[in-house]
């Protein structure tokens, strides 16, 4: 995942359309770290947001990105609020199924208003003063 390529942004409908053979979900009082000895064969990890201020799934997903190394697609569900997708994306997300009503390109245009961060992220390892002397941002 780049700047360049953010989160890919599903519907109720698409994500019900979406099936995958090696799909996990994790509630968000389990345990990441339990799948450690088959992270390899899960092809997506859907990570559920009960209510948007229970906060435990960007836990578990920067969890799954960084100790485990999980390489594969890591879905946000259920209180996916547009305002949380930026956050969503910076902890290891790579998709996000948005609430019925919302309309995808309004949550796109979040990714526009926030270019570059000061911090190090699961996306990004190296801060952004570190990654501009090593040459342009990508």
């Amino acid at each position: 995942m780049t700047n360049a390529a953010h989160i890919r942004l599903l519907t109720t409908l698409e994500h019900s359309l979406d099936a995958g053979q090696q799909v996990v979900s994790l509630a968000n009082v389990e345990d990441p770290l339990t799948l450690k000895d088959r992270i390899d064969t899960i092809e997506r990890i859907e990570l559920h947001f009960p209510h948007f201020t229970d906060g435990r799934a960007y836990s578990q997903a920067y969890l799954l990105r960084r100790r485990l190394g999980f390489k594969g697609d890591l879905r946000a569900k259920g209180d996916v609020l547009i305002d949380q997708l930026v956050q969503m994306e910076r902890t290891g997300f790579s998709s996000a199924v948005l609430k019925e009503g919302v309309d995808p390109s309004d949550a796109q245009r979040q990714f526009e208003r926030f270019l570059a961060f000061y911090q190090s992220d699961a996306v990004n390892e190296s801060p952004v003063l570190h990654r501009r002397a090593l040459g342009p941002l990508k």
